[in-house]
């Protein structure tokens, strides 16, 4: 039983290294922005992306073959699925750039790509530290770090949308890095979902 309580554990635990292994992509693609090579980076996060769906998939086999479970059959349901739209998001961001045509970055999207990483980072040691969960004297912390760094996006996110406004004379210009701010928004929305489904399991079953 513990070898099988183990798995899930160890499940949650990868699929944010996939997550923290897209986000720094997608910061390297931002910070050396070289449209002519968009295509072939895109193909790299695709195999991250599918990646973390295969540890999703390995998840749900399992769980569909268990008896018991270290926790609710929905947490692990709803926290895998969280999980996987962390990555999932971030293969977002990077497939705007390329449908969007975008031929430079700007400077305030790559600060938004930077809490990202901080994020997914955060979300390494939360699931990390979540087996522990029942003893744990750090993962109330690790969650108000994570809140924080969504904060911190959602100051970006506006300084950046007022600037995009303020700056750009180009409507189709406007249309394309509002959409692509909105989805680096939405990395850190998932991020703090993530640590929220981990907080709401962690006062269920303690």
């Amino acid at each position: 039983m513990k070898k099988q309580d183990s798995f899930y554990f160890d499940n949650f635990a990868e699929c944010t290294n996939y997550s923290l292994k897209a986000a720094m992509l997608l910061q390297e693609v931002m910070m050396n922005y070289n449209p002519a090579i968009l295509e072939s980076r895109m193909d790299e996060m695709h195999e991250i992306e599918h990646a973390a769906d295969t540890k999703k998939h390995e998840m749900l086999a399992v769980l569909m073959r268990a008896f018991m479970t270290p926790i609710e059959r929905e947490d692990i349901l709803l926290l895998s699925s969280c999980l996987d739209e962390v990555t999932d998001k971030i293969e977002d961001v990077m497939i705007r750039l390329y449908c969007n045509s975008v031929t430079s970055i700007r400077p305030l999207a790559v600060d938004m790509a930077n809490v990202v990483i901080d994020c997914c980072k955060e979300l390494v040691s939360l699931l990390s530290e979540f087996r522990n969960f029942k003893k744990s004297k750090t993962i109330h912390s690790i969650i108000v770090r994570i809140n924080t760094l969504e904060e911190d996006a959602d100051r970006l996110f506006i300084r950046a949308m007022r600037e995009l406004h303020a700056q750009c004379s180009d409507p189709v210009e406007i249309i394309k890095w509002r959409e692509i701010l909105i989805y680096l928004e939405k990395c850190t929305d998932a991020a703090e979902h993530v640590a929220d489904v981990v907080e709401r399991v962690i006062m269920t079953n303690t």
